[in-house]
């Protein structure tokens, strides 16, 4: 009995892309691989694993019992590791749904704080780190309404300490501490890609207590998923603060 070639072609890519799709992030946290290349190798994987998965669909119909061809574990093996593959992807893209495809976020459109120590790091050289404008503006007011500057009971030098010591709670590594002007800057890095997002913040008095308000870009790719605002979300919660309009 003749075995099926595309059900033959299901079940290795459907290994090559299990071993891609975990390999890669593997590879970075040990430092075999560079981020964005890592990233680049795990999305190949995706991309055969959604293969096997349609190759692996074929090859169970061309090796039904009526067609008489072999293949069919290889099919089904192709089919399944290829369906565990796209499932993990669907899984990972949920936080990203809905949200603006941006990836500069701050509480401040209209006068954003701005990155000092984050334009001497190599890394961002070659890249503009002065706010987008506008268009990033009214993306972020229609998919993150609830941003905006925050609102802290504390006079500024206490708001700024309390900032800082989140920074640290956080993990955010800080790269600019500032108390005369009120400016933090950091970097956070994600841990499954190692990517690094710069972060800016700034605190001014207001009204008796403090206003702070908070920048976060990533250094690659068009979106975020959502990070950056998730991010701000988090200080804002550990400040305890309101959003001030």
């Amino acid at each position: 009995m003749q075995t099926s070639r595309i059900a033959r072609l299901a079940g290795s890519l459907g290994i090559v892309a299990v071993v891609l799709f975990v390999g890669a992030p593997a590879g970075i946290q040990i430092g075999l691989l560079e981020s964005f290349l890592g990233f680049r190798i795990f999305l190949l994987g995706a991309l055969l694993g959604l293969v096997a998965l349609l190759c692996g669909l074929l090859g169970l119909f061309f090796t039904r019992a009526s067609a008489r061809r072999a293949g069919r574990g290889r099919a089904a093996l192709g089919a399944v590791l290829g369906a565990l593959v796209v499932a993990a992807i669907a899984f990972m893209g949920r936080q990203g749904r809905g949200v603006p495809p941006i990836n500069d976020i701050t509480t401040n459109p209209d006068d954003p704080p701005v990155f000092v120590i984050a334009l001497e790091d190599p890394a961002n050289r070659d890249r503009d780190m002065g706010y987008p404008g506008a268009s990033f503006a009214a993306q972020q007011r229609a998919g993150y309404p609830d941003l905006a500057p925050i609102a802290v009971a504390l006079p500024p030098a206490e708001a700024f300490e309390r900032t800082s010591a989140l920074f640290e709670r956080f993990g955010w590594h800080i790269t600019r501490s500032d108390p005369q002007s009120g400016a933090l800057e950091a970097t956070d890095t994600s841990r499954l890609f190692h990517f690094v997002d710069d972060i800016v913040v700034r605190v001014r008095p207001q009204d008796g207590g403090s206003v702070v308000d908070m920048r976060s870009k990533s250094r690659v790719g068009r979106g975020d998923l959502g990070a950056n605002a998730a991010r701000i979300r988090r200080l804002r919660a550990g400040l305890g603060g309101a959003a001030s309009r």
